[in-house]
């Protein structure tokens, strides 16, 4: 059980009876919206959106030089990613999507990318999450998690045993190995991981890849032409 309180998924107790308003306010963004209100009183569905809302805006952290993000901490728009690195769809987003991303918005600092560990298929997906975790601490998370991605390009759901995870340490070169291996048994990792997986659980993710854009989340590894899509309406609102 996550027991920090600094989480902001601790504050979502009340939050969790809302994941089916939050379906219904996102998937409007893709199937054409609200028909016109015909009070200007704000509705009890209106201030319910905007509580859905400002929950999920309390969902990003930039935070300056975090090893788990990527992009400007100011960027209008943020995307924050559920992942597993067991998961093949997750490895072909990471392959085919999130580079075209990086280029388009990261880079022109439109859209910040923030990792939340969310390990859904078994030990070994803790354990690889460990490692990457061990990795950003000697300043290569980024690598690691491309790295250990490119295992599951082939579509097929990855293994990670011990040897591994030792062979993807040294291929993105992380420097010190001991300490690699001593930070993936430190509690306070452990407890970092857990704290992403019970802020997904609390927004209702039960699948990987799961994606929320602002406030529109994305399910699965959709096309590039539907991030840009729902990073433009995103951007457009700024």
């Amino acid at each position: 059980m996550v027991t920090s309180k600094g989480s902001p998924a601790l504050r979502w107790g009340l939050a969790v009876v809302l994941v089916v308003v939050v379906g219904a306010l996102a998937w409007g963004a893709f199937g054409g919206g609200r028909a016109p209100e015909q009070t200007q009183q704000p509705t009890a569905a209106q201030q319910q959106d905007d509580e859905v809302t400002t929950m999920l805006k309390s969902l990003q952290r930039r935070q300056p030089d975090d090893p788990f993000a990527m992009g400007r901490t100011d960027a209008p728009v943020v995307m924050i990613m559920y992942e597993d690195y067991r998961c093949p769809f997750c490895s072909k987003f990471t392959s085919d999507v999130k580079p075209e991303l990086i280029e388009r918005y990261v880079d022109t600092g439109v859209l910040r990318l923030e990792w939340r560990d969310f390990p859904i298929f078994g030990e070994e997906s803790v354990a690889v999450a460990k490692a990457a975790r061990a990795a950003a601490r000697q300043g290569l998370f980024w690598e690691f998690h491309n790295a250990a991605y490119a295992r599951g390009n082939g579509g097929d759901k990855p293994s990670f045993p011990e040897e591994t995870i030792q062979e993807l340490a040294r291929e993105v070169g992380v420097p010190d190995i001991a300490k690699f291996n001593a930070d993936r048994d430190d509690p306070a990792i452990v407890q970092e991981i857990q704290t992403d997986a019970f802020e997904g659980q609390s927004l209702g993710v039960s699948s990987t890849p799961s994606f929320i854009i602002n406030t529109q989340p994305v399910l699965g590894a959709q096309p590039l032409d539907q991030f840009i899509s729902v990073i433009e309406a995103e951007r457009a609102k700024v």
